[in-house]
């Protein structure tokens, strides 16, 4: 089976090669040198140990995991219990044993959202999570067929976010982006939600206008021969400025790539845009946006790794790995 039958919803739109996945680690490295990021929109769930240690080599300090589908339908209720859990436990865990601050956001996606029977059951189980220490948003949510039960599980997810006071992250369709992108909104204003409140993903050069002419936050996917190529990127940054912009990689089971964001951020520096203009657009933006949940401290980004810490008595380490340990030297004269 090809891989647009697995998932059109990611390999359609644009089929431009962008030019990020063929910048090497010695191209670009130097021109982000003392750069930190925070990527709002990444799948680390399928992301191994490796992408984790080049993304904090990369400066990545901070990222948000959306739940997510499998790539294949779940089949009942408790295998969505089970990876929420993962979300805000074992995996909060492993990005900490890199240094990097993991957060997510808790939601029923827009593709499941269509088995209604359920979809019901997920409704009952998501306020046992939404409130978890690490949650900073109800996510990724909206609409993929634009289906009449996608439209309600989705309305029913934006009172849910109302009601817990947490920002929304929307999962724009990937067909017919443009009129899903205006009907996301038109729902989230007729919900009485703050524009300010609500982050609209996977925007194209399409959307970005009404998007930030309507007061929401307009964030960008880097991922490689779909969504979005990160030399359109900069040019959108050069027409619309930096302000209520951010990009992410969206990284996860497919071909992407987890350094989306420092990538981006070397080509726009190469590109003439202003260090300022980068650091709202790659950091700044995002913590601000998710951080109207009250759950993200910017004060807890780095800190010591010890690689020897277990969560629910295991390791990220296997056989006679040996734990990294960062801590403070203690010089005795």
């Amino acid at each position: 089976m090809c891989q647009h039958e697995l998932n059109p919803s990611h390999f359609e739109e644009n089929k431009e090669e962008i030019t990020h996945s063929n910048l090497q680690w010695n191209q670009y490295r130097e021109s982000i040198q003392g750069m930190k990021f925070f990527d709002p929109h990444v799948h680390m769930t399928s992301r191994t140990t490796d992408d984790y240690q080049a993304m904090a080599d990369a400066g990545i300090v901070a990222l948000i995991e959306p739940a997510f589908w499998l790539g294949q339908p779940r089949t009942g209720v408790a295998s969505f219990k089970d990876y929420f859990s993962s979300l805000v436990g074992w995996e909060r865990f492993r990005s900490s044993q890199f240094g990097i601050k993991h957060y997510c956001t808790i939601g029923l996606n827009s593709r499941e959202a269509n088995n209604e029977a359920l979809a019901e059951q997920v409704m009952e189980v998501l306020p046992l999570f939404i409130y978890k220490e690490g949650v900073v948003g109800v996510g990724e949510i909206g609409f993929d067929d634009q289906t009449p039960a996608e439209e309600k599980y989705y309305r029913l997810q934006l009172e849910l976010a109302k009601e817990a006071n947490l920002p929304v992250q929307i999962h724009t369709p990937h067909r017919d982006k443009k009129q899903g992108t205006e009907r996301s909104m038109a729902i989230a204003l007729e919900h009485g939600l703050d524009p300010g409140m609500v982050i609209i993903d996977h925007n194209n050069e399409e959307t970005v206008k009404s998007v930030l002419d309507q007061g929401f936050w307009a964030a960008f996917t880097i991922y490689p021969f779909t969504k979005m190529g990160n030399e359109r990127m900069v040019e959108v940054v050069r027409q619309y400025g930096p302000e209520r912009i951010m990009v992410n990689s969206a990284a996860d089971w497919g071909i992407s790539d987890p350094l989306a964001v420092p990538k981006t951020a070397a080509l726009m520096k190469m590109k003439g845009i202003s260090d300022e203009a980068i650091r709202l657009v790659t950091y700044q933006n995002a913590l601000d946006a998710f951080g109207k949940s009250g759950q993200i401290f910017e004060e807890e980004f780095g800190g010591e790794i010890d690689q020897s810490q277990k969560f629910n008595g295991n390791t990220i380490l296997r056989g006679g790995q040996q734990p990294r340990i960062d801590k403070d030297s203690l010089f005795i004269n």
